[in-house]
């Protein structure tokens, strides 16, 4: 075929039909693509923070982390389902609440389906939840833990991205720019913006980019948890504007998804934060300069 720039859009459009989402399957078991983005999110990311603990003065050893990982994971994948639970589906579940951890519809009989459905908004407070019971049990200080792991985080997270786009989920609003793509399981079959790989590209290598260049640069304690919420939140809130609507909620006063007031949430979180942390460690600087005079 002679390749001319309306064969590549062509290509390009309908990307997503010629990617099967399962590395292989036996039976009715498969292995998808999906998880195998989530173990390698999670590997790359302890790996960036081994690599900190190395090359920059944190005093931490290789096997808090490694506690630490399964503390964070399982906060995460909690949080990530809570969350989902209750700022999208909530209504539902208070009807079928065994559906929230149990793989199985009870709505008409009971149906093997498997578990869906996860908030990153929710996932982010459930490892923050989950770093402070670690800090708290461990006696760690939080904010120097957060410095080190969340300049680490965002490039794990073009994974989860990546694989959103494999499965052919979460795509975006309808379009007619040319990199637009059709999805296989878009029942409306229209031309969508790849929200997914937007996400993976600002709200992973963008914010990695940033955040890893400023790594050595910490004023304060806990200032990169702010920076992150900010960043993110800023990122994620213009996304969302390409991003499908979630079907069963819609738009909140016809304009912003819940995705877009929760990033605002991050917003004034990471602001509000940002200005705790820095009087915080004024006053500190205060008293010590007092102290030695």
């Amino acid at each position: 075929m002679e390749f001319t720039l309306d064969n590549f859009i062509a290509f390009w459009q309908h990307l997503p039909s010629r990617i099967d989402p399962s590395i292989f399957s036996i039976g009715s078991f498969q292995v998808r693509w999906y998880s195998l983005m989530y173990i390698v999110a999670f590997v790359l990311t302890y790996v960036l923070i081994v690599y900190r603990l190395r090359t920059e003065k944190f005093a931490y050893s290789a096997e808090t982390i490694q506690d630490f990982m399964v503390w964070g994971i399982f906060g995460l994948i909690l949080g990530g389902r809570l969350g989902y639970v209750v700022f999208y589906n909530l209504d539902y579940f208070l009807r079928h609440p065994l559906e929230i951890f149990l793989p199985f519809s009870f709505a008409n009989g009971i149906r093997f389906v498997g578990i869906s459905g996860m908030s990153f908004h929710g996932g982010l407070i459930g490892i923050v939840v989950a770093s402070a019971m670690f800090c708290y049990t461990r006696r760690v200080r939080f904010w120097d833990l957060a410095d080190l792991l969340i300049p680490c985080v965002p490039l794990g997270y073009t994974f989860g991205r990546i694989g959103n786009f494999i499965n052919g989920e979460l795509w975006g609003r309808a379009t007619t720019v040319p990199w637009g793509m059709y999805f296989p399981l878009d029942p409306t079959r229209m031309l969508r913006h790849p929200s997914q790989l937007y996400e993976a590209v600002f709200e992973g290598l963008f914010l990695f980019a940033v955040l890893w260049g400023i790594r050595r640069k910490r004023p304060f304690e806990g200032v990169f948890l702010a920076y992150y919420l900010i960043g993110y939140g800023g990122v994620r809130f213009f996304i969302e504007f390409v991003r499908e609507p979630d079907a069963h909620i819609g738009l909140y006063f016809g304009l912003i998804t819940i995705g877009q007031i929760l990033c605002l949430a991050m917003i004034v979180a990471g602001a509000g934060l940002y200005l705790y942390l820095q009087s915080r460690a004024a006053a500190r600087h205060k008293l010590s300069i007092g102290r030695h005079q």
